[in-house]
């Protein structure tokens, strides 16, 4: 667990191998989220621009917000088209319950470093909140929450729930009552039209090609893709899923993990 942020791959790399895969799939959006925080890599900001240089499409980031407390780093995400933010608590006893933090790391730098984003920042911001059973499910929370928010400019501010494994099989949603108090506290304080619900899987929009197998292990490590979409994606392309899944396995890139009673294929290593 590091705070420093270092290389990790070399921008060129990066935009080379996005314009590659621009030829061959149609999207929306391209989105730096790796398998970890992408504020950690020294050379985002340079990677955005280069991508900028070859791409017509908006660019975004998914970051858990550790650390838009450093100046350098809320620089380089003005860069971004679209930003999505973490505030998965703002009393310090929860965020360190539920986000396990680097010990160096300050709630208060971090809930001040959003601040200062949002008021300098001009593309489309978007706040995700990740309710956890037990953890800052409570409306007491859920009220702090929303009050911070309201202090932002913002686009959306999304109330999430765990529906794909987590890193630890203890964790698990709140109850669905208890998940529309909490919307009801954030539509109040917040408005209507301002708050989202992501708590249900949403539907598999992956741009896969014919390299089925290499494609799947890779996205795999940040995204687990439930079983029978698998199935779905080898028989579009005239395949056997049970031996898609079965050289997955075979060849070490994955296994199967049984979460909230559904299947899902997820990396067999975490990188």
């Amino acid at each position: 667990m590091i705070i420093e942020r270092i290389k990790f791959y070399e921008p060129e790399i990066i935009v080379r191998e996005v314009v590659e895969a621009l030829k061959v799939k149609n999207v929306d959006v391209v989105t730096f989220v790796p398998n970890g925080e992408p504020t950690l890599d020294v050379n985002l900001g340079k990677a955005v621009k280069l991508l900028r240089e070859k791409i017509d499409k908006p660019i975004g980031i998914i970051t858990n917000s550790s650390l838009i407390y450093r100046e350098d780093v809320r620089g380089e995400l003005l860069l971004f088209d679209i930003v999505s933010l973490k505030v998965d608590a703002v009393s310090e006893n929860i965020w360190k319950r539920i986000n396990r933090p680097h010990p160096k790391l300050v709630l208060s730098d971090i809930l001040n470093g959003i601040r200062t984003f949002s008021r300098n920042y001009h593309g489309r911001l978007f706040l995700e909140t990740m309710l956890v059973e037990g953890f800052n499910d409570s409306i007491i929370e859920a009220e702090k929450i929303a009050t911070f928010i309201s202090e932002l400019r913002f686009d959306k501010a999304y109330i999430a729930a765990p529906i794909r494994p987590p890193a630890d099989q203890y964790v698990v949603p709140p109850r669905e009552d208890v998940i529309m108090k909490i919307y009801g506290e954030f539509v109040e304080k917040l408005g209507e039209e301002k708050v989202g619900l992501l708590i249900h899987p949403e539907k598999p929009l992956f741009g896969f090609t014919n390299d089925l197998v290499e494609e799947i292990a890779r996205t795999i490590y940040v995204h687990p893709i439930p079983v029978d979409y698998i199935y779905k994606l080898a028989s579009d392309r005239g395949l056997d899923g049970n031996r898609v899944i079965e050289e997955l396995v075979s060849k070490g890139y994955a296994k199967i993990v049984r979460y909230l009673d559904k299947e899902f294929v997820v990396p067999s290593v975490r990188r």
